[in-house]
């Protein structure tokens, strides 16, 4: 008998994943004239506009993207700080989208957060101690207290630092060992996906290695599945497996690391990546110059999002949403040019 090979089981999947924000403010702020008349407007913010991409288990899936293209709103709805507007997300088989706060608490423990910031995501009030033994205890009250503290230290031990700091508070700390709580904060519970939101931006660039190669024997000691946010294309090209490029909350073009580096395939993708700098290498030339007004969420604009900032743009890119195709076998991308041929 011949047993078909099986595909490989995706950790995480979203489909056509849509967030929008209402800001439109009580009702008086909603009101205004219009020809004459008293009309009511509401103000949408269209953060992430129909994302569909799916993460492997043990791999780092990069978003990146100018800021306000919606990586963070991406990480925090697929974790369930927002609820998506439309869309469904699926963790290992099964949807967890629109599940109650009862419902959703088994994935708690499997899906966790490291934020941008450190110093405003750890309580000021509460020791090292109490920070990494509160979701521990309130994930699994039966483990007794003994266990809960050689956790703890074997935790802050794992993210290099010292367990006899375990009473000091989050500000006796540097930004970055207050990253290492972050990501040991995120460890307790033993997940088996993590959303790293930015979490090396607010650091130097000496620490910010110290912290990727933490994350990476992270993820090698247990088998780890990052989505990995981020704004540095040098970072991402040091610990993604693939990445996925953002641009208005538009999914642009997902592809492996390798081939993003050496063959980006859409215009924005060309263009983020020539404005990489390069020692001795002259941008004269092969700086891709953006040009144009820069869209807001709010407006977004006919047709490819992207068509007002692109010189290759045509009357079909200005009328018509690309839609994400596959050229290749594992790449995708959303370009008419690249669909007609002429990129």
């Amino acid at each position: 008998m011949i047993v078909e090979p099986q595909t490989p089981k995706h950790l995480l999947e979203i489909k056509n994943l849509v967030k929008y924000f209402d800001i439109s403010g009580g009702l008086l702020e909603q009101l205004h004239l219009k020809g004459g008349r008293i009309a009511r407007k509401r103000t949408v913010v269209k953060a992430v506009n129909d994302v569909t991409l799916s993460i492997l288990p043990g791999e780092t899936l990069a978003v990146v993207g100018e800021s306000g293209c919606g990586k963070s709103t991406l990480a925090r709805t697929v974790l369930g700080l927002y609820p998506p507007t439309s869309g469904e997300i699926f963790y290992a088989g099964q949807r967890i989208d629109g599940l109650s706060p009862k419902a959703m608490m088994p994935y708690r423990t499997k899906m966790q957060m490291v934020f941008q910031d450190p110093y405003a995501s750890l309580n000021p009030r509460m020791s090292v101690r109490q920070i990494l033994e509160e979701p521990l205890r309130f994930h699994h009250p039966e483990v007794s207290g003994n266990d809960v503290r050689d956790k703890v230290a074997q935790v802050m031990t794992q993210v290099g630092v010292r367990p006899g700091w375990a009473d000091n508070y989050p500000h006796e700390f540097s930004g970055g060992q207050r990253q290492r709580i972050s990501l040991a904060r995120a460890l307790m519970v033993d997940p088996q996906f993590i959303a790293a939101d930015e979490p090396i931006a607010a650091l130097d660039v000496s620490i910010q290695a110290q912290i990727l190669n933490l994350l990476m024997d992270a993820q090698e000691q247990r088998g780890l599945t990052y989505l990995f946010i981020s704004h540095d294309l040098s970072v991402v090209k040091h610990i993604a497996t693939r990445v996925a490029v953002m641009y208005l909350g538009t999914l642009c073009e997902l592809t492996t690391t390798d081939e993003l580096f050496g063959s980006p395939l859409h215009p924005y993708t060309q263009a983020l990546l020539s404005a990489i700098p390069r020692l001795g290498v002259s941008k004269q030339g092969s700086h891709v110059k953006l040009t144009g007004d820069v869209p807001t969420p709010i407006n977004l604009p006919s047709g490819c999002v992207f068509h007002g900032r692109c010189t290759f743009a045509q009357d079909r890119c200005r009328q018509e949403i690309p839609t994400l195709i596959e050229p290749e076998t594992g790449r995708f991308v959303a370009c008419h040019g690249v669909q007609e041929g002429r990129l």
